[in-house]
């Protein structure tokens, strides 16, 4: 006879015998900090369980000791299965033994070679009597995988031909190909649908649930509540390193676990932008005939305290319509005026100084320095604020950084020394979005503003950024959520084939109408 567990914090009681995984007292300290404090419950065998939480929760913490990479606190358990529990630290090598599989937000995999080569990578090159590589065998054994997993892809196509949602699921099957049918995985998917256009999120999810028809047991991460409720059949709730609550999705919405993240009510639906700004309101931005790279003439202006959205699926040119204003991409041509001043930047530096500030897409390679203190990332655009000669003022630095630590944004973090990486991805984040708003710029252009972060520290994201158009600051904003887009623009400017095609504004802006009109785009030119 079985046991059953009545999950901390409430919800309905699982059992034991179905537990894929159980975890019991499973803890983490960092120096004086518990990143995870006594965390216990279970995955139930082929589920699909999300992990949800606010950045700096200890999710990442947690995967990480799943996987071996980090060492949980003595006393802490876990379970695999029908096996005895034994100790919450393992390396990796146990780790895969144990039958646990990882696919983190990166992927890991090579866009540049083939689909057969980054799964002949995963599982080792068969070779022949002469020690050279078995490439039928490769393609045979990559054709199966494909076929099980219902991916649209050939052996021999390059991952960088692929679609997001496509390269994605060959990451998986890599993942999963030593599964046997009698053996089925754990699989932690930690948010996978992070950098996939809208358009193919849900193409993605439905493979995810199709992942329990071969026995497998899926842990979600993802901060979209959307996607916990649609995909998932339970779900996992951490705050500040302690377990809230695990439960069936039965009876949950948007709202009531946006509740259980947050610990308060959070406004979860479409929330109104600030008023549209004045029609006598000079404009900002002036863009005529702007061409470059997919882009092919588009003009279009922005005014002063006007939040203004980009919408387009992937490669519409909606990023680089950015890099072109902010001199981190030359344009081919057209005229782009700025304060009624014509401009022409030739690197990101002159765009700074002529008062536009830009956060682009890859907080990691272009909006940080991961090895830096977040007091040196915050402050990188505004030096000469601090600057005293013949040095610069430490002590200001880090006493703006503290204010911005306990201020809006409430960026979690030990101290304005902390070193930018030690932050959880949402907390990066904030640090990035918090300090250009701080520079006060003229133009605010954001790619992707609120990727990776929870629903409480997206809606503080976008509370300044409607305070800061408020205050006579013009935003062009760009994100494949277009959720997020009828949230925050009161314009919205639909991008295909290189051009405007429709503008939608007030009520005519919902995330179907941006996705219809994108999407019928994309499908026109194949």
């Amino acid at each position: 006879m079985t046991a059953v567990v009545e999950p901390q914090g409430g919800g309905l009681p699982f059992t034991s015998g179905d537990a894929a995984v159980s975890l019991r007292g499973v803890s983490k300290t960092y120096g004086l900090a518990k990143a995870l404090d006594d965390i216990s419950f279970e995955m139930i065998r082929g589920k699909v369980h999300a992990l949800l939480g606010g950045n700096g929760c200890g999710k990442s913490t947690l995967i990480k000791i799943l996987a071996g990479v980090v060492t949980a606190d003595p006393g802490g358990r876990i379970g695999i299965g029908d096996d005895d529990f034994e100790p919450a630290s393992m390396t990796p090598e146990h780790a895969r033994d144990l039958g646990l599989r990882f696919v983190h937000q990166d992927l890991g995999v090579f866009t540049d070679l083939t689909v057969a080569e980054n799964m002949a990578i995963g599982a080792g090159f068969p070779t022949g009597p002469m020690g050279n590589i078995h490439w039928k065998q490769v393609d045979r054994n990559t054709r199966d995988l494909l076929d099980r997993y219902n991916i649209r892809a050939d052996p021999g196509t390059v991952l960088h031909d692929l679609r997001p949602a496509d390269r994605t699921m060959v990451a998986i099957a890599r993942a999963l190909q030593d599964a046997q049918d009698d053996q089925p995985m754990v699989l932690v998917l930690d948010e996978p649908t992070a950098w996939l256009p809208a358009g193919e999120v849900n193409q993605l999810l439905d493979r995810i649930r199709s992942l329990r028809e071969h026995g497998h047991t899926v842990m979600l991460v993802t901060h979209r509540l959307t996607e916990a409720l649609e995909t998932a059949d339970n779900v996992t709730i951490l705050r500040d390193g302690h377990h809230v609550e695990t439960r069936h999705v039965e009876g949950l919405d948007e709202g009531s676990l946006a509740r259980l993240i947050v610990g308060r009510s959070v406004e979860v639906g479409r929330s109104a932008p600030s008023d549209p700004a004045q029609e006598g309101a000079p404009p900002v931005l002036q863009v005529e005939h702007l061409s470059g790279g997919p882009i092919e003439d588009v003009s279009f202006s922005v005014r002063a305290g006007e939040i203004v959205g980009l919408a387009g699926l992937l490669g519409s040119g909606r990023t680089e319509i950015l890099d072109m204003l902010s001199g981190s991409m030359e344009r081919t041509r057209g005229t782009v005026r700025l304060l009624d001043r014509e401009v022409a930047f030739k690197h990101p530096a002159d765009a700074i100084n002529a008062g536009i500030a830009h956060l682009p897409e890859d907080r990691l390679n272009q909006a940080s320095f991961p090895d830096l203190s977040i007091t040196d990332n915050f402050t990188a655009p505004s030096l000469k604020r601090f600057f005293r000669p013949p040095t610069i003022r430490r002590n200001e630095e880090r006493a703006a950084m503290s204010a911005a630590i306990s201020g809006p944004l409430e960026i979690k973090a030990s101290g304005p020394d902390a070193l930018m990486w030690t932050l959880s991805g949402g907390n990066q984040q904030k640090v990035v979005v918090g300090r250009w708003l701080a520079t006060a710029p003229k133009l605010l252009l954001l790619d992707e503003p609120s990727q990776g972060v929870d629903v409480g520290a997206r809606q503080q994201i976008h509370g300044m950024i409607r305070q800061s158009a408020a205050d006579g600051m013009a935003v062009l904003v760009v994100t494949s959520d277009f959720e997020e887009l009828a949230q925050l623009a009161q314009r919205v400017l639909v991008l295909g084939q290189g051009r405007i095609t429709n503008e939608l504004t007030g009520g005519e802006i919902t995330p179907d109408r941006c996705y219809e009109l994108a999407g019928s785009i994309g499908r026109s030119d194949g």
